[in-house]
């Protein structure tokens, strides 16, 4: 980048999950061009998850931590979440970009073409695009495997010291210590076993199941999970489809092994409101998991009982006002599912 005039400000957009060598050099080019960088949490507001195991105020305070004094004031961070809508993110990202730097007038989106998934550096025609020629190939994927499958974690932790920052490596040798690493590794080695029993198959599984979202007096119907991935994570009542079934039938059936609500079937038929379809290929760790939601919503006054069963260790009838306030304990895209439906970050 010519240098000699500076844009007012330069966006880094990534989930840096962790910040590695090849995000560093990105981040020094866009110090390089602006007095002003945002840098763009994406996949913030998230359960911890073998997929997202840092949170946004981690991936933060990792990347701060490379920064010298100076730079550091000059950086400053977005938070935004996924929300499976390509125009509805974007949105989202230039919201956050103009609240960090309110009045920029010049601005310039720093990025790598890596591969398809890059193709978010078109959506934002109004910026000038700054792609860089070269960049490491470093894939944050692989280091997550490092740091979750080695044996020795010192010796994971020297293998990554060509990968990431010297600060992001004395930082995750810190957060492997902290007590939730426990159950990440867990996950990670049950999403590997589940992907592994695949493997065998002529062409790459794509997965559908059925999802009910619930609502009743002013509630929405949940389940903690009772295994991993997402173990002790609130969602809605779901799974696959069996071979023989209808859609609808599979979602009122998982509702019924995972709630034992006492509602009858023909009763849930008739208070179907909406049917949407959630096929993000990224929206599930397990692999390409296509989910068919099924919205109901019970006119009536008192709720009906309900017992955690099946793969659910709690059912829950959950205020809806509650909602927004547990975005971060949701499973995997669950929260969105129910956000399209009932518009509650809109509202």
């Amino acid at each position: 980048m010519n240098t000699a005039v500076k844009a007012d400000v330069a966006v880094l957009i990534g989930r840096f999950q962790p910040f590695h060598n090849g995000h560093a050099n990105l981040l020094a080019l866009a110090l390089a061009g602006a007095e002003k960088v945002v840098v763009v949490l994406g996949s913030s507001f998230h359960a911890r998850s073998a997929k997202n195991p840092f949170t946004w105020q981690d991936r933060a305070a990792m990347i701060a931590a490379t920064l010298g004094e100076g730079e550091r004031e000059r950086v400053s961070y977005a938070a935004v979440r996924d929300h499976y809508d390509d125009a509805l993110w974007a949105a989202s990202v230039r919201e956050g970009v103009a609240t960090c730097a309110p009045g920029a007038a010049r601005i310039v989106l720093v990025g790598h073409f890596k591969d398809p998934s890059s193709y978010y550096l078109n959506h934002f025609p109004q910026w000038r695009l700054l792609a860089a020629e070269t960049e490491l190939d470093i894939d944050a994927t692989a280091i997550r495997r490092i740091l979750f499958e080695a044996e020795d974690l010192d010796i994971s932790l020297e293998v990554l010291a060509g990968l990431v920052p010297r600060a992001v490596r004395q930082y995750l040798k810190a957060w492997t210590m902290l007590p939730y690493f426990a159950a990440l590794l867990q996950e990670h080695t049950q999403v590997a076993r589940y992907k592994a029993a695949w493997k065998t198959a002529p062409y790459a599984p794509i997965f559908s199941t059925v999802d009910a979202v619930v609502k009743a007096a002013g509630h929405l119907l949940l389940i903690k999970r009772g295994g991993f991935p997402g173990k002790g994570l609130w969602a809605v009542p779901g799974g696959f489809v069996e071979q023989r079934e209808r859609l609808l039938q599979g979602a009122i059936r998982e509702l019924g092994e995972e709630t034992r609500i006492g509602v009858l079937d023909a009763m849930l038929e008739d208070a179907l409101v909406d049917v949407k379809v959630f096929d993000h290929p990224d929206r599930s760790q397990r692999g390409r998991t296509i989910t068919h939601a099924h919205f109901f919503d019970l006119n009536l006054d008192q709720l009906p009982s309900i017992e955690g069963a099946d793969d659910a260790q709690l059912a829950a009838w959950v205020p809806i006002a509650r909602l927004v306030s547990m975005e971060e304990e949701f499973f995997e895209d669950h929260f969105h599912i129910i956000d399209s439906f009932l518009k509650l970050t809109q509202a």
